[in-house]
Formats: structure tokens, sequence, C-alpha cells
């Protein structure tokens, strides 16, 4: 959600707070700021309203520089988008303060610092903390002891990150429940809310675990645990590179993350599958050993990940395993019965979603065999809590809107459904056709991206209506699930998905000649009765946007049709995703709206 980055130097960090600003932008925003200790030892701090490059112009119109400084990016939470509102927050002169995550009992710690003599300047729950720190800094002047104290008040997430003229040698940050990294370089040192922001400087990286506060001086770090104690946190290579984040030859980047797609599902079943079996032991050690007494599933996700923890239910049962799947934000809240042998399995791609991760915490001591996530970024909170992980390895997505990490995140459950479909007796003939068909995926993918140009056209068909049904039996009723997501998400378009067979108990009042209806017509058992659901809608007058396969027969009056190659039946759900993201993607270009950075939205939410 929001971006932190801050850096100590012996440089001017300006540039470097902007850049990581600028990498940080895909996570959703709609404000942003810097402040930084001046060469007098004076608190600078810029912040606009709207992108980095307002803030940018504002800095190059009123220049200042610094060697310590913090910067941030916010999407409001508390308080309306407004410059008031914007981080750096300060207290006079004695602190300033950048902060993701939501302070529940800020409102009362408000009341009692304003009893106090503070006044207040923006609606946030973040100025609170600033104040409080300011206020325990008059009895304990050490802004390390002072920060340690204010988090112990504090209850609700947070990532902070302070600085203080008076302490020119470092800055001090603290993490609880919202990630935060510490990047390490050579006479300078950094820190940031995800480690993109930092990869021009660095490849170094300490993460914070919950509860932790750090001490980052140009030349060392200290941490802290929650008990305060001093802790060693080790030190970790990024495999990242700071070039997997530009855009390249797309106009967006997630044109790009669409098109990255064959090359991400290959690398995700690379070294996963080889001569035509699942090689488990690239699963882990760990993984077997709570495989094998894995008895039945409970998915728990958000968003995107929930729709393919949709599909893979239908996988898992077909092989004879209980599953259950279930939104992570209403989960926590519910009594859950857990059957014995029942593994919990979490998906995320940023690995940082704070209703999952509660969700996994809340899990412990409730019956579960073990917990396993499904994850796009290995130094997550998720990978680093669960017992077992099974990365997927789509590479930095910058699009809020997921694409390649929904696809990649289907294969890792078929890879799952595979290795418990073993254990419950698939022949060797079997798994080698499974095999042959993840072999398959890549090209097929590649294939459906083909029909680019004619879906762009399809599009121009599209892009003026207000409203849109998707429909899809099976497995394919999450995926009309998600193509209603992405439409909506980038496009505005109010959109509704539906399993075919609901249309005649409500959804059917809204199929008008206005209302354009979108189906995935595969070539399986279900066919027939789907056609005949399409047939009710253009008894109705709606309009029919169809994918379908080769051998499907379509017997309808006035529709638009595209047909895709013959596709591997087990991997279907993961093909036919594809021309539903290019469509809710060439809408979205047609109708002029922010592809990358939709309104009101957030890449990575780390707030409940």
């Amino acid at each position: 959600m929001c971006g932190i980055v801050g850096a100590i130097a012996q440089r001017d960090v300006v540039p470097l707070l902007l850049e990581g600003l600028k990498r940080l932008e895909y996570r959703g925003y709609d404000s942003a700021g810097i402040a930084v200790r001046d060469a007098g030892g004076q608190l600078q701090r810029i912040r606009s309203v709207g992108k980095v490059a307002e803030l940018a112009r504002r800095i190059a119109q009123t220049p200042f520089s610094g060697d310590l400084g913090i910067a941030h990016t916010r999407w409001a939470t508390h308080g309306m988008p407004a410059e008031r509102n914007a981080h750096p927050h300060m207290s006079g002169e004695r602190v300033a303060i950048v902060h993701n995550g939501i302070i529940e009992n800020h409102a009362e710690l408000r009341s009692e610092l304003e009893a106090a003599g503070f006044r207040f300047t923006s609606e946030t729950d973040t100025e609170v903390i600033a104040h409080l720190l300011a206020h325990t800094l008059e009895t304990t002047p050490d802004l390390l002891a002072a920060v340690q104290q204010v988090v112990a008040r504090l209850e609700g997430a947070y990532a902070l990150a302070v600085i203080a003229p008076g302490e020119p040698d470092r800055l001090v940050v603290a993490r609880a429940g919202s990630p935060l990294v510490i990047g390490l370089g050579v006479g300078e040192n950094f820190i940031a809310s995800d480690v993109f922001a930092l990869l021009p400087v660095t490849q170094r990286f300490l993460f914070l675990e919950e509860g932790d506060i750090a001490e980052v001086r140009r030349d060392a770090v200290r941490v802290f645990d929650q008990g305060g104690h001093p802790v060693e946190r080790p030190e970790k290579v990024s495999r990242l590179s700071a070039s997997t984040a530009e855009k390249g030859p797309y106009r967006h980047y997630m044109q790009k993350e669409i098109f990255e797609q064959p090359a991400v599902i290959a690398e995700t079943l690379e070294g996963r599958v080889h001569r035509g079996r699942l090689l488990e032991e690239s699963f882990g050690h760990e993984a077997r050993a709570l495989l094998d007494r894995t008895q039945g599933v409970h998915i728990i996700a958000c968003g995107t990940s929930y729709h393919a923890g949709l599909v893979a239910r239908y996988w898992l049962e077909e092989v004879g395993v209980p599953c259950m799947v279930e939104v992570a934000s209403e989960y926590r809240y519910r009594k859950v019965v857990v059957p014995p042998g029942t593994l919990f399995v979490t998906i995320s791609q940023s690995g940082e979603t704070a209703d999952t991760l509660a969700a996994q915490r809340g899990a412990r001591g409730a019956g579960y065999l073990g917990s396993l996530t499904i994850c796009n970024v290995p130094e997550s909170s998720l990978v680093r809590e669960s017992d077992v992980a099974l990365m997927t390895r789509a590479g930095p997505e910058i699009g809020v809107a997921s694409t390649k990490a929904f696809t990649t995140q289907l294969v890792a459950l078929r890879l799952l459904t595979l290795a418990l479909a073993k254990r419950r007796g698939l022949d060797a003939d079997t798994e080698r056709a499974w095999v042959e068909e993840f072999n398959a995926l890549p090209r097929q993918v590649e294939v459906a991206l083909a029909l680019d140009e004619a879906i762009r056209g399809m599009a121009e068909a599209f892009a003026d209506r207000d409203n849109a049904l998707f429909l899809g039996r099976g497995a394919f009723w999450p995926i009309a699930m998600e193509g209603a997501l992405k439409l909506k998400e980038i496009s505005y378009i109010h959109a509704e998905a539906y399993p075919a067979g609901e249309l005649k108990h409500g959804p059917l009042a809204l199929v008008d000649e206005r209302m354009p209806v979108v189906c995935a017509l595969p070539n399986d058992p279900l066919l027939e009765k789907v056609l005949s659901n399409l047939q009710e809608v253009r008894a109705r007058g709606g309009e029919l946007f169809l994918f379908s396969d080769q051998q499907v027969q379509i017997d309808l009056d006035r529709y638009r049709a595209l047909t895709l190659a013959d596709i591997c039946p087990g991997t279907a759900p993961i093909v036919y995703t594809v021309p539903l993201q290019l469509l809710a993607y060439h809408v979205a270009v047609l109708r002029g709206t922010d592809v990358d950075q939709p309104r009101n939205l957030a890449k990575s939410v780390t707030v409940e």
C-alpha cells in the first residue's frame, strides 16, 4: 500500500529518495513527500498531492539537500488526499516520521496530546505518532529509547521511520504488522518498505521481524527485538536486479506483465517437472513430510489470489482431496472447524497481505497439520512465517491489477494438486499426461497472446458500456470472476461474474441489448449446458463476447467470438485467463484510465 524510503549517507540523499519513491509507484498512492536534515541541522520538508513527478517538480523549484532523509508515498486511510495529510509528518522541528499501517488507538492518543498542548494540522493517525514522540523526547532525550517507549503505546499495524535534527548520525525504524527492510551499503545504509525501492543502490538486505526496532547509521545497524534485546538478523542478497522493474517497449507495466506469462510460467515449472514426472524434491524436504500427512486443504487468500484458490478447489476435489476456500478477511473472524490432517494454505502475490497474514497467525494452535504458502516474494512475511513455501517465480509485478502472479499461482496450485494426487494412487501414465500438459502450457499461452490485436478490436465494441456479466461453469466460474475483477479494476466498468446455471435465478433480469456477456467455452463436459445458458442471453437481446476451443461448434445468432488453439483440459483455466486479461486491458486503454495505477487501489494491501 503506502511506500517508505529512507537513507543515511555521505552524499545528498534527495535523488536516492526520489528514485526509491518512483520505484514504489506501483503500490498505489495519492500523495508523496520528503523530509531531510540539511547542512545547517534543520529539517526541510516538501509534500505534494498526486504523482512523484509533481513532488520532484516542487523540489526542483525549491532545491534542498541533506545526507539524512525519509520519504513516503501515501494511500489515503485517515483523511482525504491533501497536502496536510501527506507524509512525512512533523512535530514542530523536533522530529519527522513516515508511517505505513493503521494506528487503532489514535483517537485516544490524540485527545491526550491535545490536552498536553499539541496542535494537530492533519486528520491522519500518523501525526499522533509524531507528537507522541516529541512529547516523549522531553523526558527521554535519546531517540532510540523514545521510539521504544512510543511503539509500546501503539495499537495496530505500523512500519515507522524517524529522523530528528538533533540526531544527525542515525535514523530509527520500527516494524509491527507492516513490512520494512534495511538495505546495506558501504558507508551508507537505507530503509524501505519494499526491496524494489533500493535495488539501484544495494542488493544486500536485513529483513526486520515482527516487533523489531532498529537504529540505522552510516556504518552500522543495530536491531532490537520486541523486548528491547539486541538481536542479529541474517543478511540476505536479493536475486532481483534493478532492470527487472523497467517497462521496456510496452505502453504499460500491465501489458508487459501479460506478455511475460509464457516465460514466467516456464520459470515456475523449471526444476519441478522432468521426463514425465513431478520432481517433488523441488518442494523441499519439509514439504514432502507435510504432504504425506495431508488429508484435506483449507485455502485462505484475498482478491485475485482467492480466485486462484477457487480454481484449485475444483482440481483438488477431482483427485479426492477435500478443500475449503475462504476470503481471508472473513476467515479470520469465524470460528472454523479444522478436520484432522488439514493443511493450511495461503496464497499472496506480495506475501504481505494484511488479512492473509493475520489469518496465518490466527491459525496457529487451531489444529492444522501445518502451513504452506504460495507466494511471489521470497523475502516476504508469509514466506518467513509458513512451514513451507512454494514460490511462483513471476518476478516483480508492478501493475496493480495482477496478471502473471495469478497464472503462476495457478501453476503452483496445479503442481500441489499433482503432488497430493500421487499420494492417492495416481498412476505413472496419468502423471506423465499431467506433466505433458505442463510442458505444453507456455506455448499455449503464447498462442493465446497472438489474439491480442483481435481482442483489441473486440474491445472497441465493449468500451462504451457501463456494465458487464461474465459467465462460467466448473473451474471456469472463478476464471469468470477473475475476468470481471480485471475489467472493473482498470476500466471502472461495473462487472459481475456468475455460474452460468445461475442466470435464471436472478441475473437474467439484467440482460438487455446494452449488456455485454463474456463467456469462456472450453470443450468440456459442461459445454452443452453453457451453450443452453447463452441461448437464454440471446433470447433477451444480450450481446455475447465468446472465447472457445477450436472443436467447439457455436449455434447462436449475433455474437462475437475468438477461437483459441486446442488446449489441454487440465490447464485450460490458465490459458483462458489470458484473453480475459487482454480484453480488460484494451477496454481500459480505450477508456483512457490509468491502467497501471487504477484509482482507489493499491498493489500490496498491508492494512485490514
